[in-house]
């Protein structure tokens, strides 16, 4: 994709949907962590259903530590992996209790020291949270980059340093989440919406497939 086919391309997006936002329902930093740290293999929504009951009750580091375990454990049960989440989610909380004085780091290097904390999680985190111009890719955006040919890689490291490089400043700091929106309801992956989608004439992707009759 050319630069100036780029450019049409996220000034179209940006027409439809001016202030994107996260379907992920949060309040604070910490809440937000907190969700993309449980999202992992998982919905927005299913997140949602647990942390609408979790964060009335206990939404800092501290709350989430008096409520141990297992009674952390009762309120994430149906997410995916809760398990394994809920011993991430506490080691967090010690971390942060421990070393930040219960709050969010803004630095990338701490964000990542924390368990279940991975790249793209920071990112997300860096960019929704602390408005930083950052591409968490996720599997929405590795497809998208790869099939539009906006950003060519075999790795969610490739595809987002070939993003930062190459999307406009002016877009970045809303372009994690027009991809990742634009992935999940149009560019969708076994079936690309391609006859209901407003940048077809920029996406390489061939064929495109035609509308069900």
């Amino acid at each position: 994709m050319k630069l100036a086919e780029i450019e049409a391309f996220f000034s179209t997006l940006q027409a439809a949907n001016p202030e994107p936002k996260t379907e992920l329902e949060y309040s604070s930093p910490f809440e937000l962590l907190s969700a993309v740290l449980l999202s992992a293999q998982a919905t927005d929504v299913g997140v949602n259903k647990a942390t609408r009951k979790l964060f009335p009750i206990a939404n800092t580091p501290a709350q989430i530590l008096a409520l141990g375990l297992e009674g952390l454990s009762e309120y994430i049960k149906t997410i995916g992996l809760y398990k394994s989440k809920a011993r991430h989610l506490m080691a967090t909380c010690q971390i942060l209790v421990d070393q930040h004085g219960g709050e969010v780091p803004h630095s990338r290097e701490a964000l990542e020291a924390l368990p279940g904390v991975g790249r793209k999680t920071a990112n997300v985190v860096l960019n929704v949270a602390f408005g930083e111009p950052t591409m968490a890719v996720d599997t929405h955006i590795f497809r998208l980059g790869n099939r539009t040919g906006l950003a060519i890689g075999k790795t969610p490291l490739a595809v987002e340093q070939k993003l930062l490089k190459r999307i406009p400043k002016v877009y970045m700091l809303h372009a994690h989440h027009w991809l990742i929106l634009h992935g999940r309801y149009v560019c969708q992956a076994r079936k690309p919406r391609c006859w209901e989608c407003g940048v077809s004439a920029q996406c390489h992707f061939k064929p495109k497939t035609a509308a069900p009759d």
